[in-house]
């Protein structure tokens, strides 16, 4: 599908983790009780999310002259101000995807997130919805439902809506961040949590085994 990878600092500052991502100062994801803010370094969190490195790839590219299209996927390592349970850890994995070019749009990002459900339930007959929602780094913004239907679906998942992700089109002042022109490009992005991901397609009910290195549950798989 054309797509690279991408890496970017789990060290990260608030110009790539909030402002470039246009999220402005008032946004609860900028309180304390929802980031790990750093105390030895002011302007700097525990990343949030993988989106800064989408902001971080587009301005490396620029800086080189070259102009979209553009297609990466970011996994990697995100950080949470917020209680652990079973659903719910302070350390976690994402992967992110971006696609910029000059005829982009939602009908591209259900195509791609369809075929990536399909390959990832082998078998199985993948169903995808987008919901309407708000994120300050895309517009529209959608959530992401999928449904597994068949058989060979795990048992968990056979034909219930799950909702996934949040996604869109990528927002014109995030691209105008970037060095991207907004009014002659356009792109897509979406992000979701690898560990939920797993629960769901392995049928996992504690996301902190995930992070608990007990072999009785690595040697599994």
């Amino acid at each position: 599908m054309g797509f690279t990878f991408a890496e970017g600092p789990l060290l990260e500052d608030e110009k790539h983790n909030f402002d470039d991502l246009n999220v402005p100062k008032e946004h609860p994801a900028r309180d304390m009780q929802d980031t790990f803010f750093v105390k030895d370094e002011p302007g700097f969190v525990l990343r949030t999310h993988t989106s800064p490195v989408q902001v971080r790839y587009m301005e490396s590219q620029i800086k080189k002259k070259i102009q979209p299209p553009y297609r990466v996927i970011v996994p990697g390592k995100v950080f949470r101000n917020e209680a652990t349970d079973i659903t719910h850890e302070a350390e976690f994995f994402q992967l992110e995807g971006l696609a910029v070019g000059e005829d982009i749009t939602l009908a591209n990002l259900k195509g791609t997130l369809a075929r990536f459900f399909k390959e990832l339930f082998k078998g199985a007959n993948v169903e995808i919805r987008f919901r309407p929602s708000f994120f300050p780094f895309v517009e529209p913004g959608v959530e992401v439902d999928m449904r597994v239907v068949g058989e060979s679906a795990p048992e968990k998942l056979r034909d219930r809506w799950i909702e996934m992700m949040g996604a869109g089109m990528v927002h014109p002042n995030v691209l105008k961040n970037a060095g991207v022109d907004p009014t002659k490009y356009q792109g897509f992005a979406f992000g979701m949590g690898l560990d939920r991901l797993a629960m769901l397609r392995w049928g996992i009910d504690d996301i902190r085994l995930m992070h608990s290195a007990d072999l009785r549950f690595i040697n599994q798989f």
